[in-house]
């Protein structure tokens, strides 16, 4: 290593650390990445009181079926979302061009950036299981929870690659909330996380399986299902989500741009900055 230089897992380490301080001043992104789908968990336990029944499985308790969905779902938000809509700012704010004309290399930035979302969702994923055990019963097999923590990181890989995608596409960081919206939440109430789909049309259940949030949720789902006898690993929801993943990694190495799609978009942001200080 050279004399002053700094190693490289320090840099990137730093950059998890300044997106993470970024991410805690924002309250609002604080709230529905941590607090909104908890708000999900605690509303569901109120309003219904009966099993719910899923497609080909056996009933599950309130807590059962929605903890893992939820913490999948705020798993998913906290890297899908926050990383597509943060950077498609970012890059309004002309913050990606300064990055990248530093001596920073462009993709320790961007470790930083994927790293503290993953952490994020982590957080996000222990907090929403732990209300359900403490809360509601739900009841931890230590035997799946391998299956459980594999699923949770292809997941979560799979949609941090997706959320580069998302600011890739996005023409300003103004379209990019609606974007993820319009993306993210139709697709949750096909994949067994707001309501359980019983009985599905072909086309609804084609649409759920394509998609990589339902491969998320249901190994997370089956990882906390009293009726499960297996270990809980799922080949095939795996290999949807890392495909996905590398699909939308591919698409961001593409298309991703670190400077203003257009000129009024960054002229835009700069005056929001100067009318804020």
């Amino acid at each position: 290593m050279v004399e002053g230089r700094t190693p490289t897992a320090a840099l990137v380490w730093g950059q998890v650390k300044y997106q993470n301080t970024l991410f805690w001043r924002t309250p609002v992104a604080a709230f529905f990445t941590l607090v909104f789908p908890l708000m999900f968990l605690v509303l569901f336990n109120l309003l219904f009181d009966e099993r719910i029944e899923i497609e080909g499985r056996d009933p599950l308790t309130i807590a059962q079926f929605y903890a893992p969905a939820l913490a999948a779902f705020a798993a998913a938000s906290a890297t899908y979302t926050n990383i597509g809509v943060g950077q498609a700012i970012a890059r309004d704010e002309r913050i990606l061009k300064r990055f990248r004309s530093t001596p920073l290399p462009p993709w320790v930035y961007m470790a930083g950036v994927v790293g503290s979302a993953i952490w994020l969702a982590f957080i996000a994923t222990v907090v929403m299981i732990s209300v359900g055990v403490f809360a509601y019963g739900l009841e931890i097999y230590v035997d799946r929870l391998p299956a459980a923590l594999l699923s949770f990181a292809v997941g979560v890989t799979a949609f941090a690659a997706l959320g580069l995608a998302l600011a890739a596409i996005s023409p300003t960081g103004d379209t990019a909330p609606a974007v993820a919206n319009a993306t993210l939440l139709p697709i949750a109430f096909i994949s067994n996380v707001f309501v359980p789909i019983t009985d599905p049309a072909p086309w609804l259940k084609f649409m759920g399986d394509f998609f990589p949030l339902k491969h998320f949720v249901v190994p997370l789902q089956d990882a906390f299902n009293p009726f499960v006898t297996d270990s809980a690993f799922r080949g095939v929801d795996l290999l949807v989500m890392a495909l996905w993943g590398v699909g939308g990694l591919g698409f961001a190495l593409k298309f991703f741009s670190w400077e203003p799609r257009t000129e009024s978009a960054g002229r835009r942001r700069g005056r929001k900055d100067r009318a804020s200080t």
